[in-house]
């Protein structure tokens, strides 16, 4: 079976970055949602000839390139690729970038659960290899701007202009995209990952269409139809928790159910253009006081707190514990129903758009993420003793030839050119033993900086298609917080300390809010408190910040 893809002073400053590095990773959970609509790259958008194809497409770099010279990269390797390989060099994909850039690349790859620890331990060891993979916006204490001026990475703008002419090409015609790698002072500083338009959105509410078939309901759109849908579950499914989430930190439900009420559980941006604090909203009591009654009616997941892994989800959902629930597409829908239909052939799952309180009304907000993606995305160290032949090796994945590999693979081996498509082999989608996302991973690179081809999909059931059309149809493009938005050093000094504890305390509230171990009558005062705590000031940080990026 072949599938066609429809288509995402150093040494001292260190030392005191990693004191601050966990308070700051904290604060920044909840701002990488993009508020800018990307345009159509012209490499995205045009036919993929193969891989035979070893020149950019404006002169300034010619593949091969004719170096001796080995680099070294620091980056995670995909989890899927472990069950074959340890090190991205050995793989056939490694040895095919290393035959078309002609460049050998020694890389380094943190254990898996690890990286944060070993990212922090390289960078106070003084000693760093040519080009990291990381995500310089949250997981360097400070972000980018700090960076750089600890000495750590270096801007990219003059390797950009002589060195990097594919990527030159893209960000002139996508000033969006230009924006979103620059701090506020105009420096670039890292190579991106870039999403193509049809991999932003990518998760959202799902539920048992066979359950509403059977019980000749439709899909809810709105909060009383949910209200009908669960409790139908309940009483007449036996689902013990009819809707169930994942709990990482906090509720993972994208804001689906909280955005009804115009509000969102982090920072948000209202419709005249003001930065908000959601949790501290008078419309989040309402929301709050929603998943109460569900929880207290045993709609909602009585456990909801302990789905700290994928696992718990995944049980509740094929043992018919549960009917609805936010998750992926890929590892939802997708996943969920290859296994669940081994269990029972009827087994479907659908999306559900993000609910409203009235009938045709446009959700406040959801999941929508970034063309750029951040933790998948390399910057050049300071330590690199050729920039400039890192720069040309990086600039190989935004060319025609080299998104054909990233995204694809070996033409002839992993993918081949079907009426201008490509096209993946059975050796990459009928295997016996292994699942497609396992076996591609051997021949491309999942996630780092390359030019997403909107081509490349691993949808296994139509369901899936239908759930980004459905998932996209919101409002997140307005009232979504720029991921991009780099405040000060000082000023994200500030927000580390204030936002880490503000987070606990909300955190630990809404727990008992929702499960009715304190009254909703006290939400003036737990809002009093994180005012206290010092939120507005985060707010009119986020709103400095936000203001400059939008005049970058």
């Amino acid at each position: 079976m072949k599938r066609h893809l429809r288509f995402n002073g150093r040494f001292f400053t260190l030392i005191v970055t990693v004191i601050m590095f966990g308070l700051l990773v904290a604060c920044s959970n909840g701002q990488k949602e993009n508020t800018d609509k990307p345009s159509n790259t012209p490499a995205a958008s045009s036919n993929t000839q193969g891989n035979a194809e070893k020149e950019p497409s404006e002169p300034g770099s010619v593949y091969p390139i004719d170096t001796k010279e080995t680099i070294t990269s620091w980056e995670e390797v995909n989890d899927n690729l472990i069950t074959f390989y340890a090190n991205i060099a050995d793989t056939p994909f490694g040895k095919q970038l290393e035959k078309e850039t002609g460049v050998k690349v020694a890389y380094t790859h943190p254990a898996s659960g690890q990286r944060k620890d070993q990212f922090n331990l390289m960078i106070v060891s003084n000693n760093l290899p040519d080009t990291i993979e990381i995500d310089w916006t949250t997981e360097y204490p400070g972000g980018p701007e700090k960076a750089l001026n600890d000495k750590v990475i270096i801007p990219l703008n003059d390797l950009i202009e002589n060195h990097a002419p594919n990527l030159k090409k893209i960000l002139q015609e996508n000033p969006e995209l230009d924006k979103m790698l620059k701090t506020d002072n105009g420096e670039y500083y890292v190579f991106p990952m870039i999403r193509p338009d049809n991999g932003l959105v990518f998760r959202g509410p799902m539920i048992r269409k066979d359950w509403l078939d059977e019980l000749k309901l439709e899909i809810p759109t709105t909060i009383d139809e949910w209200y009908v849908v669960l409790k139908a579950f309940k009483e007449q499914k036996g689902a013990t928790a009819p809707l169930t989430a994942m709990y990482t930190n906090e509720l993972n439900l994208q804001d689906a159910f909280i955005g009804a009420y115009n509000t969102a559980n982090k920072h948000y941006v209202d419709d005249s253009g003001q930065v908000k604090y959601g949790p501290i909203d008078p419309q989040f009591k309402d929301a709050l006081t929603l998943l109460n009654k569900w929880y207290e009616e045993g709609l909602f997941d009585k456990d909801f707190a302990l789905n700290t892994e994928t696992k718990n989800l995944t049980a509740k959902m094929l043992d018919n514990s549960s009917g609805a629930t936010v998750h992926l597409n890929s590892g939802g829908i997708g996943g969920w129903t290859e296994a669940g239909r081994k269990l029972d052939p009827n087994f479907t799952l659908a999306a559900a758009p993000y609910p409203t309180l009235n009938k045709g009304e446009v959700a406040f907000i959801g999941q929508r993420s970034f063309e750029y993606n951040s933790p998948a995305s390399k910057a050049i160290s300071a330590d690199a003793k050729n920039p400039e032949l890192v720069a040309q090796w990086l600039d190989y994945a935004f060319s025609e030839a080299g998104s054909a590999l990233f995204n694809f693979g070996i033409e002839g081996e992993s993918y081949t050119m079907e009426n201008g498509v490509p096209t993946f082999t059975d050796k990459i989608t009928n295997d016996p033993t292994y699942s497609m996302n396992q076996l591609v991973s051997q021949y491309t690179k999942p996630n780092g900086p390359f030019l997403g081809d909107a081509r490349k999909n691993f949808n296994i059931f139509p369901e899936q298609d239908d759930a980004i059309i459905t998932w996209a149809k919101t409002d997140a493009l307005k009232h979504t917080l720029p991921g991009f938005i780099t405040p000060t050093v000082e000023e994200s000094a500030e927000v580390a300390k204030i936002l880490t504890a503000v987070k606990s305390y909300k955190e630990e509230m809404f727990v008992k809010f929702v499960m009715g171990r304190e009254s909703l009558d006290k939400f003036d005062e737990y809002v009093s408190k994180i005012e206290d705590m010092g939120i507005d000031q985060v707010t009119t940080i986020y709103q400095n910040a936000l203001e400059r990026y939008n005049n970058r």
